[in-house]
């Protein structure tokens, strides 16, 4: 499976080449346009396993029901994968290991990943996110969107992030909801009041905007469609 990543970093769109025998599994609706020949099945987890309790975990999540698997009959073929939302891409090789990614940054991986859920505790509901992260895992490659720009931060020790700027992090990684400043009110006077504290060493993905501040920033300025 062959990703090129395309128009970045403010619109990027993902083109995915594969080979006859290769499948490469997406979240539902990411298909922007794909070859002819192109062959798609949607279920619930693999290619050919359905699970009603990794649809059920998915719902929590905050993804699709449905994963749809792009394959090519008989030559090579071509599928373009885009986001709702404007930002970035990246495309990351696993070796044998797991990644956590937040709800919505996943877009699109090798069949050979293992996309399952991560049950990060009831500490996530304190930052705003999921209770269910999934949680990537095997060897092959992923592609992860962002809002906005995307960018690596390693982790040696302890580093802060706010929750709505987490892409993904290394399952090497373990987190705990803290506040931001030296007390309460200078958290939440602030603006910043719970992030995610990250310790250990490993990645951190971020992405420069925050989706869930996003809604409320425009609600103000809509209106209603008139009939």
């Amino acid at each position: 499976m062959n990703i090129e990543l395309l128009h970045r970093p403010g619109n990027t769109a993902a083109k995915v080449t594969l080979q006859p025998g290769e499948t490469c599994t997406a979240e539902s609706g990411a298909m922007i346009a794909m070859s002819g020949h192109m062959e798609i099945t949607t279920t619930t987890h693999k290619k050919k396993s359905g699970s009603l309790l990794k649809a059920v975990k998915r719902v929590f999540s905050g993804e699709s029901i449905f994963l749809n698997h792009f394959e090519p009959t008989d030559k090579p073929g071509e599928v373009f994968f885009g986001t709702d939302l404007a930002g970035d891409m990246i495309d990351l090789t696993l070796d044998n290991e797991n990644l956590i990614v937040q709800s919505g940054s996943f877009l699109a991986c090798e069949d050979s990943i293992d996309i399952g859920f991560g049950w990060q505790g009831f500490k996530t509901l304190f930052s705003g996110e999921r209770v269910f992260w999934l949680n990537l895992k095997g060897s092959g490659k992923v592609v992860l969107s962002s809002f906005g720009a995307i960018y690596p931060v390693e982790v040696d020790g302890e580093y802060i992030v706010d929750g709505g700027h987490i892409v993904a992090f290394n399952e090497t990684l373990d987190f705990s909801i803290s506040k931001a400043g030296k007390s309460w009110i200078h958290s939440f006077l602030g603006g910043e009041g719970l992030v995610c504290k990250f310790k250990g060493k490993g990645t951190v993905w971020c992405q420069s905007h925050n989706p869930g501040s996003f809604g409320p920033l425009l609600t103000p300025n809509l209106r209603a469609r008139k009939a």
